[in-house]
């Protein structure tokens, strides 16, 4: 188990991290500059935080009041940097053997020999940094800390350096390789979603270097608690509520119905995501309304359309593409789906 109650006082914000994650791959997320690398520097122990503290399995990393700030060698922590950190100069295996300190030289060649297999790169024991693809790159990084048998994993944006079209086979490499060789506890930092959805088991949400919302990932996509949290996560529809209660709400002259749940004082609007917005031939539907179309941008396999009710509320929904012609052929209503429907804090 890793227990957490740091601060740090930096330039352009102050950092507030209190959270606890156990074995498995829980995720930091947030946008640019909200604290995650340095909540990772900080475990690390290449950052001292001003006050607070750090245990790992019980033991303390990090805690002023008893004098004790162990140093970045002493904490059994991996660290697996965004752009990698191999040493240029240094071949596959002697940038994976650097961090064996205190071993005979048969069982360092050993313990080597064995990671490089298991993390598929034999064959390559002797290239540089340079003669290898990113996921290669990537591949060293990671059994260059495994083999130190850390209890602690940290990634920092492992995939940010690689092409889209390989990220999701180094995804399901990544994976497999600490599904079979690794027990302990990972932190992930990520600020994509759709990663983070797939590879996490906990979530952590930062902004502004303080904790916004922590849970299990189902939880937290299916119910963020906040406008911060929902847009993080990636919801763009989020309109402010004049009125709500358990069953429906009103948003600027429009009544929608809710599914049954507990509201309090502080709820102050509601949120849908893009990709939750229906269009339906039939107007018995609950949330069912006309609209117009107002803007039109086509992707891939997916078309975003800015639509707006009579009512005036302007959303953006997100539909195949192989259905945009009907929608804009055949009268057709907006379906806002009460299950689907957010209620969100201010914050």
């Amino acid at each position: 188990m890793l227990t957490v109650d740091i601060s740090k006082t930096l330039k352009h914000f102050k950092l507030n991290a209190s959270f606890e994650a156990s074995k498995g791959i829980t995720g930091i997320i947030g946008p640019s500059g909200c604290g995650k690398s340095v909540t990772l520097q900080c475990l690390s122990g290449l950052l001292t935080p001003d006050h607070g503290k750090i245990l790992l399995n019980g033991k303390p990393l990090f805690q002023p009041d008893q004098r004790i700030n162990l140093k970045a060698k002493d904490r059994k922590i991996g660290y697996v940097f965004q752009n990698y950190a191999l040493f240029p100069h240094m071949t596959v295996e002697q940038n994976i053997e650097f961090g064996l300190k205190g071993l005979l030289t048969a069982e360092k060649k050993q313990k080597v020999s064995s990671m490089i297999e298991k993390v598929q790169l034999s064959g390559y024991e002797k290239h540089y940094p340079a003669q290898l693809s990113g996921g290669q790159q990537q591949r060293v990084a990671l059994a260059r800390t495994l083999v130190t048998e850390p209890d602690l994993l940290l990634l920092d944006e492992p995939f940010s350096a690689l092409d889209h079209h390989v990220k999701h086979l180094l995804e399901q490499e990544l994976m497999k390789i600490l599904k079979e060789n690794y027990e302990g506890i990972v932190l992930l930092v990520t600020h994509n979603m759709e990663e983070a959805y797939r590879l996490c088991d906990q979530i952590i949400l930062y902004d502004q270097g303080q904790i916004i919302q922590a849970g299990r990932k189902e939880e937290i996509f299916e119910k963020p608690k906040n406008i911060t949290s929902a847009k993080i996560i990636g919801c763009q529809n989020i309109i402010p509520v004049d009125s709500i209660t358990e069953t429906q709400c009103q948003v600027q002259g429009l009544t929608l119905k809710l599914e049954k749940q507990h509201v309090t004082e502080n709820i102050s609007h509601i949120g849908i995501f893009s990709e939750n917005i229906h269009f339906n031939e039939d107007n018995q539907s609950l949330n069912a309304f006309p609209f117009k179309i107002t803007d039109i941008v086509k992707g891939i396999h997916q078309t975003n359309l800015t639509v707006k009710t009579a009512d005036a509320i302007t959303l953006i929904a997100s539909v195949p593409n192989e259905i945009v012609d009907q929608i804009l052929k055949k009268k057709m209503y907006l379906v806002i789906p009460p299950q689907h429907l957010l209620i969100l804090e201010k914050r």
